[in-house]
């Protein structure tokens, strides 16, 4: 049987129309977003049809899309996706959980919603931003970002470990730019704001912990049916415990996902599948030596496609 991993990205991957065709055209993820409209108390898929993109964009809208959005498309693609491995980028995590099974779709919901609400009011309480480092090294970043901290007080620290020569910081919307300009001066290649709507991975984001630790907590949560490698420290999950704390821990450490696309890559994969509104971890993970064939799976006729190649690799094992 192919082997296959399973990834799903998490902030920033959100366009608007995302998920609509899904829903359109598969009456099982039409279900999950109807579900969604319940215990959201509003109109999810037609705020993704129509956006506006700045609503879309807000966290406690965004990572609600994003979750449904990236399980819509998994669930379109029925049982024909046995994955034997998953991992997601920072939130995207939870639909890897939920995908194996450790969460119910329901619970999943409820914390993800949670988590956006608690990090958009962390957001409004202290404005921070982000920003991609291209071209240095961690230890070098790291090193010029806490001469900052110390030089103006401000508050920036590493958050997102993508790729070797992508490394994005988060904190104090000064404090971002004068860590970008140091990094600039000091031999990045560039260093590129991101458009988003607050300082995640990072101190700042320390008021929304308790809100979604209690979110967390209430949750019903099982080992998954399969392994589902976290972010916080690149390992494979083995307790609902170890589940509960890495998921608090994310909301302010930093995101490992260099690392977790390496442990994916442990486990003698012929596929990677991306499920997501738009490609993001896709395309660095064509990048990392060895991997193996990747495909990002957007819409509903990437949706078609990987059915009808997974299914002609289930043939072709049994013949």
């Amino acid at each position: 049987m192919t082997r296959v991993g399973v990834v799903f990205p998490g902030q920033g991957s959100q366009v608007v129309g995302m998920g609509a065709d899904v829903a359109d055209r598969s009456p099982q993820a039409r279900a999950l977003f109807d579900r969604a409209a319940e215990i959201l108390g509003y109109d999810l898929l037609e705020l993704q049809r129509t956006g506006p993109e700045e609503r879309l964009r807000e966290t406690q809208f965004s990572q609600p899309a994003i979750f449904v959005t990236n399980l819509a498309l998994a669930t379109a693609v029925g049982d024909a996706l046995q994955p034997v491995v998953s991992a997601g980028h920072s939130f995207g995590e939870l639909c890897s959980l939920t995908l194996a099974g450790a969460l119910d779709f329901d619970d999943a919901l409820r914390v993800v919603d949670e988590r956006g609400k608690a990090m958009q009011a962390a957001a409004e309480a202290a404005p921070g931003g982000m920003a991609a480092v291209l071209g240095l090294d961690a230890e070098t970043i790291r090193t010029i970002v806490d001469e900052v901290r110390t030089r103006t007080g401000l508050r920036v620290q590493l958050a997102n470990f993508n790729a070797p020569s992508q490394i994005v910081i988060s904190g104090d919307l000064d404090g971002v730019r004068a860590a970008s300009d140091e990094l600039s001066a000091r031999g990045a290649k560039r260093v590129v704001p991101l458009n988003v709507s607050g300082a995640w991975h990072s101190e700042l984001m320390q008021p929304a912990v308790p809100r979604f630790a209690r979110a967390v907590a209430a949750a019903s949560l099982r080992l998954p049916r399969f392994d589902v490698v976290g972010n916080v420290d690149a390992r494979a999950y083995r307790s609902p415990d170890e589940i509960r704390a890495n998921l608090v821990r994310s909301i302010t450490g930093e995101v490992r996902w260099h690392e977790t696309a390496q442990r994916l890559l442990e486990y003698g994969l012929d596929l990677v599948v991306e499920l997501g509104g738009s490609p993001v971890l896709g395309p660095l993970m064509k990048r990392m030596a060895g991997a193996p064939r990747v495909l990002s799976v957007c819409d509903a006729d990437g949706v078609e496609r990987l059915r009808a190649e997974l299914e002609r690799c289930s043939e072709g094992a049994t013949a």
